[in-house]
């Protein structure tokens, strides 16, 4: 094997040396380079990064409501009305205590109406509740359908009372169900306080304990000749 001469030993060792600096050179501007692209993306790519804001539509509901001076209802209701408004599933009966309609009644008519149904219960009849206390809300929708239903303010009063008149609001009444169950209480309500109050309605019971000792009052022909509904 020949040998290579110093002088080119030398020239190589040099070109070698100049190529190393310079590949060091390459890779420190790639470096930086790479280094400085982040504070000087273009906003299409930190978009990517951030979180949506909320729009009017997947907004919290009660954060739509509207501003003072803006017309359109404000009511925090939602959803159809229910057992706590005093709607009552089928199958309930006097002595139902999980029901609205049946524990918010007024004490003494509750009382007298378990008292009269634990006897009925004898000759096996069973005191369902067709409606007992409602909420003003839902006798107000109450209203609205017989309103649609009899085509008039006027010959709907003949059936349903406002909020504000209503007995059932005030749990002072009671709608027993089926017909065997009023035929006894029309027969023995009297003994009780239960009294049937008018002509149209043979469901329709409240408690009057003087009928006890004198018997029921007399009946309204429907709920228009109640001077109480006038107020």
């Amino acid at each position: 094997m020949s040998r290579i001469p110093a002088p080119a030993r030398k020239a190589s060792r040099r070109i070698h040396w100049i190529l190393g600096v310079g590949l060091i050179l390459v890779i420190a501007m790639i470096g930086a380079a790479l280094a400085f692209q982040p504070q000087n993306s273009s906003p299409s790519s930190t978009a990517s990064w951030s979180f949506p804001t909320a729009s009017p539509s997947n907004a919290p509901r009660n954060a739509q409501r509207g501003s003072p001076g803006e017309k359109g209802p404000r009511s925090e209701r939602r959803g159809p009305l229910g057992e706590a408004d005093g709607v009552v599933p089928d199958g309930v009966t006097v002595f139902d205590d999980a029901i609205a309609a049946v524990v918010n009644l007024d004490p003494g008519l509750l009382k007298a109406l378990r008292r009269a149904a634990t006897d009925a219960a004898n000759e096996e009849i069973e005191f369902y509740v067709n409606s007992g206390w409602r909420s003003p809300a839902y006798q107000n929708q109450i209203l609205r359908e017989a309103i649609s239903e009899y085509g008039s303010e006027k010959e709907a009063a003949r059936w349903v009372a406002t909020a504000a008149t209503s007995l059932h609001v005030k749990g002072e009444a009671v709608d027993i169900g089926r017909s065997d169950a009023t035929a006894w209480l029309s027969k023995n309500g009297s003994e009780y306080g239960l009294c049937q109050i008018y002509r149209n309605e043979a469901w329709h019971y409240e408690l009057r304990p003087e009928a006890i000792d004198h018997g029921c009052p007399r009946m309204y022909a429907d709920p228009t000749q109640d001077l109480r509904m006038r107020k």
